[in-house]
């Protein structure tokens, strides 16, 4: 039976490690999609120190796991800061920013 492939980019049945899934480059937010529909996405970033996201919000949950190195976030004006193998979730329509404190990898999860 064939079933449909939900997840994208990735080898499936196999050991995976995010973090080498995605490089850093200088000047450059990389983003690499993994699935993507009307309730869920998932996508690795990958960002040199001093890159960023400006000021956004989700329509959804988000979590921002850091799978190496370290970021600082802004949610609703408040500072987090979190490092690899931590997590931060914010809640949806609240305001955010990101910036890479170090060179960082993330796995970003969005939940409608």
């Amino acid at each position: 039976m064939k079933t449909r492939q939900r997840f994208k980019n990735v080898p499936f049945s196999s050991t995976l490690d995010f973090a080498d899934l995605v490089r850093v480059q200088k000047g450059r937010v990389v983003h690499r999609p993994l699935a993507e529909n009307d309730r869920v996405t998932i996508s690795l970033f990958a960002m040199d120190k001093g890159e960023s996201f400006e000021t956004q919000s989700c329509p959804g949950d988000a979590c921002f796991h850091v799978l190496d190195g370290e970021a600082r976030l802004n949610i609703g004006g408040k500072e987090v800061t979190t490092a690899a193998g931590q997590a931060v979730v914010i809640p949806a329509d609240v305001p955010h920013a990101l910036e890479a404190v170090a060179p960082v990898k993330l796995l970003f999860t969005l939940v409608r």
